[in-house]
């Protein structure tokens, strides 16, 4: 028999909204929770997208978030997930602690940002590095920024942060964009936004008070150049947090985990929420109502009400 009811897998909004939601259905919940709650939020200085809650910081708004699920008798376990299986009667989730039990399973692990890998980069993270224009476009309002990324995020999020800085420059280290034509297009004739084509980025510079500049290097070669910004965005991909279902659950091209109604995974009784999932929307709110959606499809499932319908793969 299944030790726990309901494991979730991922402690972020999508994970931790999913425990608030498993806990008042009456479910008794794990969530595994292997780097602190919140997850990405928890590196961002200060969220104004919340709604209710003009201005909090992301590690605050992670701690509220666990706290108001552990105020609910939810269980916590500092532990990754390794593997996920079927078993007789239930799912197992295979952990460096140990292998669990559960009748049903909320996969909310949530992606892995890629990083430009360069120095400064994290030494300014939340400090004038960010990796979502619209969490934090709003602090660098009447100041020039840099976009980094040549794909369909980097070139609407130059487009977005365009709204609010006084420049924004759009450097790409290739010749052309994989961002569509027409996307493009928008930003080539944005005022506001400069094209710094074949260009890559060395490091990120700054002070006390954050970002101050980037240092290019020309990809064709020659000296490099220091380019004055108040702020980096970088939107060169995001990994989701899927190794370890690869194989067991069906996967979109990207490593995202495909759903179908109620947020139901391929396999009965799992079910994806948040970033790790095929959304289109990444943002603190749409994860957390993702989490609310697969803990109460989780529980008709459980309780043989309405089992969902699991992704066909298409």
């Amino acid at each position: 028999m299944p030790k726990h009811d309901l494991i979730i897998l991922g402690a972020g909004p999508a994970g931790l909204s999913a425990a608030v939601y498993g806990r008042r259905s009456g479910l008794g919940v794990l969530v595994l929770d292997p780097e602190g709650p919140g997850g990405q939020i928890k590196n961002t200085a200060e969220v104004e997208n919340w709604p209710g809650t003009p201005s909090i910081s992301g590690w605050d708004l992670g701690e509220n978030f666990r706290a108001h699920a552990a105020g609910l008798g939810t269980e916590f376990l500092a532990a990754e997930a390794l593997e996920l299986a079927e078993a007789a009667g239930g799912l197992t989730v295979r952990t460096g602690a140990g292998t669990l039990t559960a009748g049903a399973v909320i996969v909310a692990t949530g992606t892995r940002l890629s990083r430009l890998g360069v120095p400064g980069e994290a030494e300014f993270t939340g400090r004038g590095v960010s990796y979502c224009a619209v969490c934090d476009a709003p602090f660098f309002r009447g100041r020039e920024v840099a976009v980094i990324g040549g794909g369909e995020a980097a070139v609407e999020e130059a487009l977005y942060l365009a709204r609010f800085a006084a420049r924004v420059f759009l450097v790409h280290r290739r010749d052309s964009f994989r961002a569509s034509a027409g996307t493009v297009a928008r930003a080539a004739a944005e005022p506001g936004i400069s094209l710094l084509m074949s260009r890559t980025v060395e490091e990120i510079s700054g002070d006390e008070k954050g970002v101050t500049g980037l240092r290019l290097s020309p990809s064709a070669g020659g000296p490099a150049e220091t380019l004055k910004v108040a702020g980096a965005f970088i939107f060169i991909g995001a990994i989701p947090r899927s190794e370890f279902v690869r194989g067991f659950l069906d996967l979109d091209p990207l490593g995202r985990i495909l759903t179908g109604r109620g947020l139901a995974a391929s396999r009965p009784g799992v079910f994806a929420a948040g970033d790790v999932r095929d959304t289109d929307l990444r943002q603190v709110v749409t994860a957390a109502a993702d989490g609310a959606r697969a803990a109460v499809s989780a529980w008709h499932y459980l309780n043989g009400s309405s089992p969902g319908t699991p992704s066909s793969g298409s």
